[in-house]
C-alpha cells in the first residue's frame, strides 16, 4: 500500500454549482452543502462564466430551473432536486437537462450530502488505517500509538492520531498539547450523519505536524457508534496514515473502528500474565479484525522470546519493540514518544513504515 504526501498548501476543490431561484429548496441544498463541507456557487440559470458548469464537481439544478438549463453541455454529475413526489413530468425534465439521477427532497437529503462530500473530497485512495490495543493494561498501547503517529508526520506523510479509548487519559496529554485549541471527541460523540473529511481534518488540534482526536478533560462521553464509523471514514477519506488507540474491551464503538482498520496491532509484555491475559484480548479483537499481529516488549520474563509469544497467541509477529531509556523523563519534558529520530522507539516506528511503503497492498509481517 501507497501513502499520499501531505502537501504544503492544502487544496480545495471546488463546491457544488446550484442552480435554482426557489428559495425555499435553495436553503436546503445550502443546509446539505454545509453538512458536506462544501460552498456551493449558486446561480439562478446557467452560469455565463466559461466553466462554470462544466467544471463543477457535480450540479444540483432545481426543478424551477430546468427549462433555463435547456441547451447546457452534457456532462455527467447533473442531478435534478425537487420537492414533489407525484410529478410525472420530472423524468421528461431530467432528460432535457443531462440529469444522472432524480432525486426528492427530504428523502433523499442523506444520500445526497455523502454524494456532495464525495464530489468535493475527491476519490483517491484511503489512509493506511492501523489500531494499537494492549495486550493488558500498561502494556505501552498508547506510547506506540503516539510513536507511530509522529513517525509518519515527520515523514511527511498525512496522518491522524485518534484516541479510541475513553478512560485513557488523552493522548494531547501523552503529546504535551492538552492545551492547544482544537475540537475533541465530546464535540463528535453524538454524530449520527456524514462527517466531511476536510472539516474535520481542520479543526483537531495540529501537534508534531499531525492532528489529533483526543478527549478533553470533562466528563466521560459515551460514543456513539455511529459517530465512530463516521469519524474514521472521515479520517481514511484523507489518505495518508490514520493510528487509532483502543481499548482493550470491545463494545459497538470499537467494534466499528475495528471494521475499518487494516491491521491491528497487539502490544505484549514478555511476562506469562501478559501472555494470558492478551490471548483474551486477541480471541474477541480477531472476531471483527482478520489482520492482528503481536509486537512484543522487553525485558523478557525468563524462557520467553518474542516469536514463542507470538506462536502461543497465534499471531503473526509484527516485531519487538525494545525499551527506551529515559523515555518518560523525555515525555515530563514534553516530547511525545519516537521524537528522537535513532531512538529505539522511533527505529521501530521507522521499520514498520517502511515495510508498509514497500509497494503492497497489505502491511507486511
Amino acid at each position: 500500500m501507497t501513502f499520499d504526501r501531505a502537501p504544503a498548501v492544502e487544496e480545495r476543490r471546488a463546491g457544488p454549482l446550484i442552480v435554482t431561484e426557489d428559495v425555499e429548496l435553495l436553503d436546503d441544498l445550502l443546509r446539505l452543502c454545509a453538512a458536506a463541507g462544501a460552498e456551493p456557487e449558486v446561480h439562478h440559470s446557467v452560469p455565463e462564466r466559461k466553466g462554470s458548469w462544466e467544471d463543477a464537481p457535480m450540479v444540483l439544478v432545481g426543478d424551477d430551473a430546468a427549462a433555463r438549463c435547456r441547451g447546457a453541455a452534457r456532462r455527467r454529475g447533473v442531478m435534478l432536486v425537487g420537492r414533489d413526489q407525484d410529478d410525472p413530468a420530472v423524468w421528461r425534465r431530467a432528460v432535457e437537462v443531462g440529469a444522472d439521477c432524480v432525486l426528492r427532497l427530504p428523502d433523499a437529503e442523506s444520500w445526497l450530502v455523502d454524494r456532495i462530500a464525495d464530489a468535493v473530497e475527491g476519490v483517491g485512495r484511503q489512509a493506511l488505517t492501523v489500531g494499537v490495543i494492549g495486550g493488558r493494561g500498561g502494556a505501552g498501547a498508547s506510547t506506540l500509538a503516539c510513536a507511530l503517529a509522529v513517525t509518519a508526520a515527520r515523514e511527511g506523510r498525512r496522518t491522524m492520531l485518534i484516541d479510541g479509548d475513553p478512560l485513557g487519559g488523552g493522548l494531547d496529554v501523552l503529546l504535551g498539547g492538552e492545551q492547544t485549541e482544537g475540537r475533541r471527541w465530546p464535540d463528535f460523540a453524538a454524530s449520527r450523519g456524514r462527517v466531511a473529511g476536510g472539516a474535520l481534518e481542520e479543526s483537531l488540534p495540529r501537534l508534531h505536524q499531525l492532528r489529533v482526536l483526543s478527549w478533553d478533560r470533562g466528563d466521560s462521553v459515551m460514543v456513539r457508534p455511529e459517530a465512530m464509523r463516521s469519524v474514521l471514514a472521515a479520517a481514511r477519506r484523507r489518505g495518508g496514515t490514520v493510528v487509532v488507540d483502543l481499548p482493550r474491551r470491545v463494545d459497538e464503538a470499537v467494534a466499528e473502528a475495528l471494521a475499518q482498520l487494516d491491521v491491528g496491532l497487539l502490544v505484549v509484555p514478555a511476562e506469562l500474565r501478559a501472555v494470558a491475559a492478551a490471548g483474551r484480548v486477541a480471541s474477541m479483537v480477531s472476531m471483527v479484525l482478520p489482520d492482528l499481529r503481536a509486537v512484543v516488549r522487553g525485558p523478557y520474563a525468563a524462557g520467553l522470546d518474542e516469536q514463542w509469544i507470538a506462536d502461543a497467541l497465534r499471531l503473526p509477529l509484527a516485531g519487538e519493540l525494545p525499551l527506551e531509556p529515559g523515555l518518560s523523563r523525555a515525555q515530563d519534558g514534553g516530547e511525545p514518544p519516537g521524537f528522537h529520530r535513532r531512538g529505539p522507539l522511533a527505529s521501530f516506528c521507522t521499520a514498520f513504515w517502511e515495510r508498509a511503503l514497500a509497494g503492497q497492498e497489505s502491511v507486511p509481517s
